[in-house]
């Protein structure tokens, strides 16, 4: 019985959450017309927001001053009105005949600018045109204001008829301004066409603003087939930053495929002279004669050479990906740990003086990625003791800005060349030393996109200390 009465209720759980998500599928059914009739595009979106509320303001406004105006406006006037006719109805009552009605009635009428007519004239019904609105409510003030009021003829915009009922009925003509207020439709008219006026001004304005977002939408679309268009960043500060975003990225998209075909070609250009070594060196052993030991160690030489290689195309590659988030590092400890580490490698490297700039510990804390960052110092103090005889590592740090710079007492880098020198692969022969073994052309490439991930730059300068090569790495804060 327990387990019946558990599976029922289950059930009755099922059902009630079928039921409940069915009524939200058939909620958000209902509601797709509504967005199926709203426009797709940016610029009919944002009109849309800039016209309904001029819309909406409008037609408050419009409702407020009908019911403000004409109404209260027309029922105020109409009260006055009526006391006049009540005195001419009050005369031409109290005349003994209709003559004397009528002469008593003209007396009062025409001072006060009344058309009478005793008896009354065939067809003065009561009528107005439809869109005579404050018709309506002139007709119901005049009757709530003068009971003896029978028809009030509307038919003519310009002039009212009143039939007055009574002994002796009569009619009342006058103009229709004493009655409601004149030319009414002047604020609606000057309010209509103010909020078109303002609404053709936004919408061009606003099409100026779409503009550079439409262009930025091109060039994004262009580069998604392919083709790289023309781009300036342009408009608002959000959209020139958008602008600028993108042209980042698509700038690091480039360098990172031209970066992946010079590694194809260097891995391809490099490896074909130890290989081809290699391979000269196995055809010229003999199974009968065991090597030489100057054979094994140019071919080992040749190993070690290829390894070193790849291992400088895998740094290359990490130094792309660029892993690890930012963490707080103290510059002064984080760069006293990499001299260290280089000195105990047997490299001629130091800490610049004290007085050159670099920072005590404990003293300055920046937001970095520290694993990255030390790729590239190495980088750069390996490319420093190997064309020169010793090295000098320093640091500064200012509001804006982190530079660490390496500096060593080679030969240098001439000028003109020095762009060329951070490109991948790229090993100016003639401009360094030779003695210390040659790399594959990847540590200034690799510091220079450490750099660049950091949003700052690699610079290389002559030095002003040591006389060689200084190569400067500038992060902002």
């Amino acid at each position: 019985m327990l387990l019946g009465w558990t599976g029922r209720r289950a059930r009755a759980s099922v059902t009630a959450g079928s039921s409940g998500w069915l009524r939200s599928r058939g909620t958000a059914q209902d509601l797709g017309w509504l967005k199926r009739m709203l426009p797709r595009g940016l610029y009919g979106r944002a009109a849309l927001i800039l016209i309904l509320p001029v819309v909406v303001v409008t037609l408050v406004v419009t409702v407020v001053f009908l019911q403000r105006h004409f109404e209260d406006v027309t029922r105020q006037m109409v009260r006055s009105a009526a006391v006049e006719l009540a005195l001419v109805a009050g005369h031409v009552e109290a005349a003994p005949d209709a003559a004397s009605a009528r002469a008593a009635g003209e007396a009062i009428a025409g001072p006060l600018d009344l058309a009478l007519a005793l008896p009354p004239p065939a067809g003065v019904v009561e009528e107005r045109r439809f869109y005579d609105f404050s018709g309506r409510v002139l007709t119901t003030a005049l009757h709530e204001a003068l009971p003896a009021v029978r028809a009030v003829d509307l038919r003519d915009p310009r002039r009212v008829r009143v039939l007055v009922a009574g002994a002796r009925p009569f009619v009342l003509e006058f103009a229709r301004t004493r009655l409601t207020a004149s030319n009414p439709h002047q604020l609606l008219v000057l309010m209509l066409g103010t909020s078109l006026l303002m609404s053709v001004i936004a919408s061009i304005f606003l099409r100026n603003q779409l503009r550079p977002i439409r262009r930025l939408a091109g060039a994004a679309e262009a580069y998604g087939r392919g083709q790289i268009a023309p781009y300036r960043p342009a408009g608002a500060i959000e959209v020139r930053s958008a602008g600028r975003a993108f042209l980042e990225m698509r700038a690091r998209i480039e360098r990172q495929n031209e970066q992946r075909r010079l590694m194809l070609t260097g891995i391809s250009h490099d490896l074909r002279t130890p290989l081809t070594r290699l391979r000269l060196g196995l055809s010229m052993l003999s199974p009968d004669l065991p090597p030489e030991p100057g054979e094994i160690a140019d071919m080992e030489r040749d190993v070690a050479e290829m390894g070193a290689m790849i291992g400088a195309f895998l740094d290359h590659a990490r130094a792309e990906a660029q892993e690890g988030g930012a963490e707080s590092v103290d510059v002064g400890a984080f760069l006293r740990d990499i001299v260290a580490d280089a000195q105990r490698a047997g490299q001629p490297v130091q800490l610049a003086p004290p007085e050159a700039g670099i920072m005590p510990a404990g003293e300055q804390v920046v937001a970095l990625r520290p694993q990255a960052l030390r790729r590239a110092v190495e980088n750069l103090i390996g490319n420093a003791v190997r064309h020169g005889s010793r090295a000098e590592v320093e640091a500064a740090l200012t509001p804006r800005a982190l530079r660490i710079a390496v500096e060593d007492d080679g030969p240098g880098i001439p000028p003109e060349r020095r762009d060329e020198a951070m490109r991948p692969f790229v090993r100016l022969d003639e401009a360094r030393n030779q003695d210390r073994g040659q790399g594959a052309g990847l540590g200034l490439a690799i510091a220079a996109d450490i750099a660049r991930a950091h949003g700052g730059q690699l610079r290389l300068l002559d030095g002003q200390r040591l006389g060689g090569l200084r190569a400067e790495i500038t992060i902002p804060r």
